[in-house]
């Protein structure tokens, strides 16, 4: 009985457990149906969608809604790895990637979280927020992964142009300051584990803000816009170009520390930006001056590469404009120098110790005096004399100009009055003076305050004056021809001239810039074909025609027998002061004979400073004497043999290998296995320097290095073991590229 009861209780037990089992799979399937529903009104809202994928990483499901968004193509996604079919977004404008890379997290099986990626689908292009778990079955194998997704295409994509309005500049759509800086920053951090070089370039326009006065804001505006189109085009895909704010640029050039490609990158820059703009109908001419400076050698940080190209750039709106600089140590001291000469220019002025100097014109078959240019001089009291090619730009940046220009013209036209005999005097105007409203008037007053003869005063002037309003220009050209002066079209040639002014403008006289007549007489030189055709040009229109900076007989002979009319250079004289001008006519002496080297030859420069010079394993004391593009003397060695190798440690980095080639006693003349080239002033720079990172490798850590840790002659005194002959190799024509 006992048993019954048992085996009664037993199958109770087993009917409740499948009554219990029925009603949970009952509960089960309801629960299924609702949840089917939910995301089904999911889907259908719009909120989002579902997809999957195989163990093989293939897509095997995609709601029916995601499908019919993507179009016809929707469906063809189907069966495709899922990499092919969400790709991850990166902007390549912004210089970085968006999201994590979909691949790694697939591979390691890690769970995806609003990630962004594109979908494209025929010619449909999607943005979409993508989460997912991968799956496993109960033996732990990997079967897939199981995710959601939603359609951000339109938040996305608003937030990748706010992101690009933060970085560009909105008026010419380059970099703007804050971009350009991060890109430096992250170039010259990935660079410095590499130990690869970086350039940058400061550029900052000259005359632009007579622009903006002349035709007014919109047109500044416009001649930015094509400044930037033709930066472009001379960088192309080399590097990245900003707009930092104004006028300035700033051009970031990886991997490039060649500083003869990058000279040659300035004045190209600087050329193409010269040419002249048509701007709302009226013609502009501007300029530019660059500031160059290259990592490691100049700094391995952002800011001190910045302010090293600063500083480059300063001096070379100091140098005159239109020019480049390479950045060195010295520049350093330059902006002090600068300031302290704004005030010392200012004192000059006012206390009237400014002084005018003359260098004479003469004619090309006699010989014959004609006309003397009026030059400024300034003999400072402590640093000597100061170059116009300096103080001057420092007049138009301070708005001294004006003052400067009256008082020089006033002096000219009261000393040129002393003269015993009537010859004309040629006056420099800046084009800043030339645009006031009252020069004509300004000139006419002072030809009745010194009573000087109009014709005998000549005008130079560069086609720089032709910005702003063109009809108001050549109204201003008229009223000065009809007080009886001359003008003269001064440096024609080196800004890319257009000849369309020449139609209407009245002049009397065109200078052949002396960058034609430099180096003209050298096998292969196209200068002399220019100068023919600037010769022809003027003799056609009835002007005159003068050849500037002619030093050598050989240069004298080749413009004369080009036909320029009228010579002016050293080979006749100097700029000379008003005394011994005096002097010279009083004496009728009005005939200058030739006297100047027979021959151009590579300009070498005198100079007297202490080097180093490197023989094998051992560095002596030495001291230059001159120096040229393919060499240099020096002195301090006793019978050193010719044809001995040795190294010239220039400063700065600068170690050019040489030979000698002569040798008298003490001094020896040694020839540059590679020329030097231009430092973008008068001086001589080599292609290449001692990197930091190859000091670094000879034994001596960057963090240690001075201020200046490029002098070898410091780091051999400091006895850090380091061999002279490990950088050999920075300027030898046999393993230039190091």
């Amino acid at each position: 009985m006992a048993g019954f009861f048992s085996r009664g209780a037993r199958a109770k037990k087993e009917i409740e457990e499948k009554a219990a089992e029925s009603e949970l799979k009952l509960i089960s399937h309801a629960d299924l149906r609702r949840r089917v529903q939910l995301l089904d009104s999911f889907e259908n809202a719009g909120l989002g969608w579902f997809w999957a994928t195989d163990g093989q990483g293939r897509l095997i499901y995609l709601s029916e809604n995601a499908i019919e968004k993507l179009g016809e193509e929707g469906s063809s996604l189907m069966g495709k790895q899922l990499t092919e079919v969400f790709e991850p977004e990166t902007d390549e404008s912004l210089d970085q990637q968006v999201q994590r890379p979909l691949p790694f997290l697939l591979g390691a099986r890690n769970s995806i979280s609003q990630l962004v990626v594109k979908v494209i689908a025929g010619n449909r292009v999607q943005w979409w927020e993508i989460a997912g778990k991968p799956q496993f079955d109960a033996k732990q194998e990997f079967v897939g992964y199981r995710g959601s997704a939603k359609d951000v295409t339109a938040t996305f994509q608003s937030s990748k142009d706010a992101e690009r309005l933060s970085q560009y500049d909105s008026l010419t759509g380059l970099a703007n300051r804050h971009r350009m800086t991060k890109r430096l920053t992250s170039i010259l951090t990935a660079f410095r584990n590499s130990k690869r070089s970086c350039a940058l370039l400061m550029l900052d326009l000259d005359r632009f803000k007579q622009v903006n006065d002349t035709l007014g804001h919109p047109a500044g505006d416009e001649l930015l816009r094509e400044v930037a189109a033709r930066i472009e085009k001379v960088i192309g895909n080399r590097g990245e170009i900003g707009r930092l704010g104004g006028d300035e640029f700033q051009i970031i050039i990886p991997d490039m520390d060649d500083r003869g490609d990058l000279g040659e990158l300035g004045q190209r820059l600087i050329q193409m930006i010269s040419q002249p703009y048509q701007i709302s109908g009226s013609r502009a001419v501007i300029g530019t001056s660059v500031g160059i400076a290259v990592s490691p050698y100049d700094g391995i940080e952002t800011d001190e590469l910045v302010k090293a190209a600063d500083l480059a750039l300063y001096a070379a709106k100091g140098g005159g404009r239109g020019q480049y600089r390479f950045y060195h140590i010295d520049f350093t001291d330059g902006a002090k120098h600068r300031r302290q000469i704004e005030e010392d220019l200012r004192d000059a002025l006012e206390a009237d110790t400014l002084e005018m100097y003359y260098q004479p014109i003469v004619e090309s078959k006699t010989n014959k005096l004609t006309c003397l240019e009026a030059l400024m001089r300034w003999e400072h009291e402590e640093r000597g004399f100061i170059s116009p090619g300096i103080f001057i730009p420092v007049a138009e940046d301070i708005g001294l100009i004006r003052e400067l220009g009256e008082w020089a013209l006033r002096r000219v036209c009261f000393q040129a009055k002393e003269w015993p005999m009537d010859l004309r005097v040629a006056v420099n105007v800046s084009a800043i003076q030339f645009a006031r409203d009252d020069f004509p008037d300004l000139v006419k007053s002072i030809l009745m305050e010194t009573t000087l003869e109009p014709h005998r005063l000549e005008l130079e002037i560069t086609e720089s004056v032709f910005v702003g309003d063109a009809e108001r220009t050549q109204e201003k050209f008229e009223e000065l021809k009809r007080l009886g002066v001359r003008l003269a079209l001064d440096d024609f040639g080196t800004g890319y001239s257009s000849l369309s002014y020449l139609q209407h403008a009245p002049f009397d006289k065109i200078k052949i810039d002396q960058s034609f007549v430099r180096g003209a007489t050298e096998k292969g030189n196209n200068n002399p074909a220019i100068m023919r055709a600037i010769v022809s040009l003027a003799e056609s229109l009835k002007m005159e025609t003068v050849a500037e900076g002619v030093e050598t007989k050989d240069e004298l002979t080749l413009v004369t027998e080009r036909g320029a009319s009228h010579i002016q250079g050293f080979i006749f004289s100097q700029a000379i002061c008003q005394e011994e001008l005096l002097q010279r006519l009083e004496q009728g002496d009005i005939h200058f004979q030739p006297r100047g080297p027979d021959k151009y030859r590579a300009e070498r420069k005198s100079v007297y400073r202490k080097i180093k010079l490197i023989h094998d394993d051992h560095v002596y004391n030495v001291t230059l004497r001159n120096l040229s593009k393919t060499g240099a003397m020096i002195e301090g060695l006793l019978e050193v043999p010719v044809d001995t190798p040795v190294v010239l440690n220039l400063g700065g980095g600068q170690l050019a290998v040489a030979n000698v080639r002569r040798s008298d006693g003490a001094i020896q003349g040694v020839e540059f296995e590679t020329p030097l080239i231009s430092d973008g002033a008068d001086g001589l720079c080599t292609r290449h320097r001692v990197s930091p990172y190859q000091i670094e490798a000879a034994g001596k850590p960057l963090a240690s290095l001075p201020e200046d840790p490029y002098e070898l002659l410091k780091l051999e005194m400091s006895g850090g073991g380091m061999r002279p002959r490990s950088f050999l190799q920075v300027d030898s024509s046999s393993s230039r590229k190091k």
